[in-house]
């Protein structure tokens, strides 16, 4: 058997880096691993609100909300509870195409919501985030630009006494007759939500005029083409003049007296891969 080659400094150096490399890959999860290899960045971290804003002048909502790191949460409600003043939390980051995934969890009688895009100002494409009677969860809206609404169905409660137990739907309505690509039924959706738990929402947004694509656990829930959709109220050009092509990802909580006093919507595990 020959004698072991020796290495040389190079050589040394190139062996010494490669072995701790291994042993740092060794220390980490396969999801992590695999979420960085994949190019997702972590929008928040769990323990603070570096990286994110509240609104810093006063918008529709109010003057910027309550919002604290509760359990590795970002926990919103309004300003103190109760009091009808609102507002949003938005990343310091601005993003144009990106898919993103975040976990959400409104007390029932919230209207809260996803902004796609959004500004300071409080404008943006909204992925619907209102967990009340009449509400809706999944669909696109157009906040502080246009108004267009593109809900299928609103949502219901069904109540033991006045706990939650689970949904109903009503006032359906065709994905073509709302502009929209593709629209879930309301019986998938029903199927899919997790009522007192947390869900998981994830969203791809595309182009100039944004292709939107929601998912609720996994469910496809909609497809808006901001390029062609026929909408009631939706202007493209008008849309892209007030926000541009990139903004902000943020969370609301809504104004006035519909919010229940102290209820709290819940968002974490927020992550985004540009694309």
């Amino acid at each position: 058997m020959s004698a072991p080659k020796k290495l040389n400094r190079r050589d040394a150096i190139k062996a010494t880096a490669a072995a701790s490399t291994i042993a740092l890959a060794s220390q980490i999860t396969p999801i992590a691993y695999a979420t960085a290899k994949e190019g997702w960045i972590k929008l928040f971290n769990g323990k603070n609100l570096d990286g994110w804003h509240i609104n810093p002048e006063k918008i529709g909502h109010g003057t910027g909300g309550q919002w604290a790191v509760e359990k590795g949460t970002i926990a919103g409600q309004q300003d103190p509870p109760g009091s009808g003043n609102g507002g949003i939390l938005l990343t310091d980051k601005k993003f144009g195409d990106f898919e993103l995934k975040i976990g959400m969890k409104p007390d029932w009688g919230v209207c809260s919501g996803l902004f796609l895009r959004g500004n300071d100002r409080g404008a943006c494409f909204q992925m619907m985030v209102d967990y009340h009677d009449a509400g809706n969860v999944g669909h696109i809206y157009g906040e502080g630009t246009t108004g267009f609404n593109t809900r299928t169905f609103d949502i219901n409660g069904k109540y033991d006494g006045k706990e939650l137990t689970g949904l109903m739907t009503d006032k359906h309505k065709a994905a073509k007759d709302v502009g929209l690509i593709y629209s879930c039924t309301p019986e998938e959706f029903v199927s899919a939500w997790k009522v007192n738990e947390w869900n998981m929402a994830t969203v791809k947004v595309q182009g100039e005029f944004p292709k939107i694509t929601t998912w609720v656990n996994d469910l496809k829930v909609c497809e808006f083409d901001g390029e062609s959709s026929t909408a009631a109220n939706y202007d493209k050009e008008k849309i892209k003049g007030i926000l541009g092509t990139s903004g902000s990802i943020a969370v609301q909580v809504h104004g006035g007296t519909g919010w229940p006093k102290g209820a709290k919507c819940r968002w974490k595990d927020i992550s985004i891969r540009p694309l």
